[in-house]
C-alpha cells in the first residue's frame, strides 16, 4: 500500500515544487532580465527619449496618465491623429518589436505589418539618428518603461488622407537624411546640429512647408504657423534670433522665458515642459551655438528689443487710468466689446494696467514682448484663446485660457487694445481672424484644394469611361 502511494506522493510533491515557487521563479527571472540590461544604457535611452520629446505626443489623454500609453490627439491639418501606445506591452504597444522593427518605425515611418505612419510622427527627422542612439532608445522602451495594457482609438482621417499607401510616394519624394556631420564643423556646433535636426526635430514646426506639406528646406527654420500659433524664425537673421545671445537662447530652452524678449506658449511650451528643460546645459548651449550660425533668412522687419526698451516708455497713466465700475462684472460682460474694459477686467491684474508686468518678470511685460511687438498676431491671440501652461524646474507658469468665456469679437477687441497701447500699432485683429485661429489657422493648399482635385479626378475618370464606352460601341458597329 505504501509502495503504491509513493508515486502519488512524488507527483504531488513535484507539482507543489513546480507551483509554489513558480511565482518566485518568474519574479527572479524578470529581475534577472531587468538587471542584465546595462543601466547606463537605459539612462542614456531615457535621456534621448526626452530629447526626442516622445512624451509630449505619446502621453495619455488624461492628466497624470501612464507614461507613453498613447491616446493623445494631435490636431493636424489633415485631421486628428491619435498617438500610439509605445510601452513594451506585447498586445497594445511595441513589446513584440525587434530592434530592426523599431529602427524602421523611427527612420522610415513603417510598422512591422507594413502600415505607413503619417509624418506627425517625425520619422523624417529621426531618420538622421545614429545607430547607437537608436539602440539605446530601443533598450529603454523595452526594459525601462512600464507596459500599459490599454486600447486606444485608431486614427481615422477622411478620404483620401486615410489611404496610408499614399505615404509611400510621399516618402519617395521627400524622405531624406536630415543630418550629415561636417568635418570642418566645430564639435559643439555639430552636436547642436544633430540635436536640432534629429531628436529635437525643430524643423517640424519652424520650417515652412510646401504645397504637399513637406518641409521646404530652402526656407529652413525661417518660421511657420502651427495649429494657430506662430513658430518664429530661428535663423541668424535680424528678423530671427540674430540679436539673441547664446546664453539667452540656452536660457529660453530651459525655462521658455527671457525677460524683455519672449515667453513660450503652445507647442513650444510643451517642448520645454516635456523635453528641453531636461537637457544638459552642454546640449542646450550646443543647440544655441548651432542656431546662431544657421544662414539668415529675412522674413520681416527686425525686432530690436533694445530700441523698444529705450523708446517705448510706459504709456501715459492718464490714458491708462483704471475703469471705474461699481459692478466688477461689467468689465467682462458677455456683450461687451470694449477692449480696454475687457483688458482691465481679465488681464491687468497680472500684466498690470500699464502693460509692464511685474518687476520680477514672473508676469511678463506686454511692451517688451515678441508676441506683441512682432509681425504676427497669432501668438497674442492664441495665448488669449488657449492660455499658457508651462512647467519649469523652478516654477509653473499658468495663464488662464479665455477661449470659452470670450467670443471672437471680444478677443479681437482685447488684442487690438494690447497692440495699439503696448505693441505693434501697425497690426490689427478681426473677429474672423480669431475664428480661423481657433480652428488651427488657415488650411494648407493641399487640404483646401482636395475637394476640387477629387472633383477634377472624378470628371477625368468619367471622361475616360465615356471614351472607352464610345470606342467599344464603334468597334461593335464596324464588325
Amino acid at each position: 500500500m505504501r509502495e503504491r502511494n509513493r508515486p502519488c506522493r512524488f507527483v504531488l510533491g513535484l507539482m507543489m515544487a513546480l507551483t509554489i515557487p513558480s511565482g518566485i521563479l518568474l519574479v527572479s527571472v524578470a529581475e534577472a532580465s531587468s538587471s542584465s540590461v546595462d543601466q547606463t544604457l537605459l539612462a542614456r535611452g531615457k535621456y534621448l527619449a526626452r530629447a526626442g520629446d516622445c512624451a509630449a505626443c505619446h502621453r495619455a489623454p488624461e492628466e497624470d496618465g501612464p507614461a507613453y500609453a498613447g491616446g493623445y490627439v494631435i490636431h493636424s491639418p489633415l485631421g486628428d491623429i491619435v498617438a500610439s501606445n509605445i510601452t513594451p506591452s506585447k498586445s497594445h504597444g511595441i513589446g513584440s518589436y525587434s530592434e530592426e522593427d523599431f529602427k524602421h518605425v523611427l527612420t522610415e515611418g513603417k510598422r512591422p505589418d507594413g502600415t505607413q505612419l503619417y509624418p506627425a510622427m517625425p520619422y523624417t527627422s529621426y531618420r538622421g539618428l545614429k545607430d547607437e542612439d537608436i539602440h539605446a532608445l530601443y533598450q529603454y522602451f523595452q526594459f525601462g518603461v512600464e507596459p500599459v495594457e490599454k486600447d486606444i482609438p485608431e486614427t481615422n482621417l477622411s478620404f483620401p488622407f486615410n489611404l496610408r499607401a499614399g505615404m509611400v510616394l510621399w516618402n519617395q519624394l521627400f524622405l531624406s537624411d536630415p543630418y550629415t556631420s561636417q568635418e570642418n564643423q566645430d564639435a559643439k556646433v555639430d552636436r547642436g546640429h544633430y540635436l536640432v535636426d534629429t531628436l529635437g526635430h525643430c524643423g517640424s514646426c519652424h520650417t515652412p512647408r510646401n504645397a504637399l506639406m513637406a518641409e521646404d528646406h530652402a526656407r529652413y527654420l525661417s518660421g511657420a504657423d502651427v495649429e494657430g500659433w506662430h513658430a518664429p524664425n530661428i535663423t541668424s537673421a535680424a528678423s530671427g534670433i540674430g540679436s539673441w545671445s547664446e546664453s539667452q537662447l540656452a536660457a529660453y530652452l530651459e525655462t521658455g522665458h527671457v525677460p524683455g524678449l519672449a515667453q513660450a506658449g503652445g507647442g513650444m511650451a510643451d517642448a520645454i515642459d516635456h523635453s528641453l528643460r531636461y537637457l544638459t546645459d552642454e546640449d542646450r548651449n550646443s543647440i544655441a551655438a548651432y542656431l546662431k550660425q544657421v544662414p539668415p533668412i529675412d522674413t520681416g522687419s527686425p525686432l530690436d528689443m533694445e530700441e523698444v526698451s529705450g523708446s517705448s516708455e510706459a504709456p501715459e497713466l492718464a490714458v491708462l487710468e483704471p475703469v471705474q465700475a461699481t459692478d466688477p462684472d461689467t468689465l467682462t460682460r458677455a456683450d461687451s466689446i470694449d477692449g480696454r474694459r475687457l483688458y482691465q477686467g481679465a488681464c491687468a491684474s497680472c500684466h498690470q494696467v500699464d502693460g509692464q508686468g511685474t518687476s520680477d518678470h514672473f508676469y511678463p511685460s506686454l511692451v517688451h514682448n515678441t508676441a506683441t511687438q512682432g509681425d504676427s498676431v497669432n501668438n497674442l491671440v492664441m495665448a488669449i484663446i488657449q492660455g499658457v501652461d508651462r512647467q519649469t524646474d523652478a516654477y509653473h507658469v499658468s495663464m488662464p485660457a479665455y477661449g470659452d468665456s470670450l467670443n471672437d469679437e471680444q478677443i479681437a477687441a482685447i488684442s487690438n487694445h494690447v497692440l495699439q497701447t503696448f505693441g505693434n500699432v501697425d497690426l490689427s485683429v478681426e473677429a474672423q481672424q480669431v475664428a480661423q485661429l481657433r480652428r488651427g489657422g488657415p488650411s494648407p493648399w493641399l487640404v483646401s484644394a482636395m475637394p476640387w482635385l477629387l472633383g477634377a479626378g472624378g470628371l477625368i475618370a468619367l471622361a475616360v469611361v465615356v471614351a472607352i464606352g464610345t470606342m467599344l460601341r464603334r468597334r461593335k458597329v464596324c464588325r
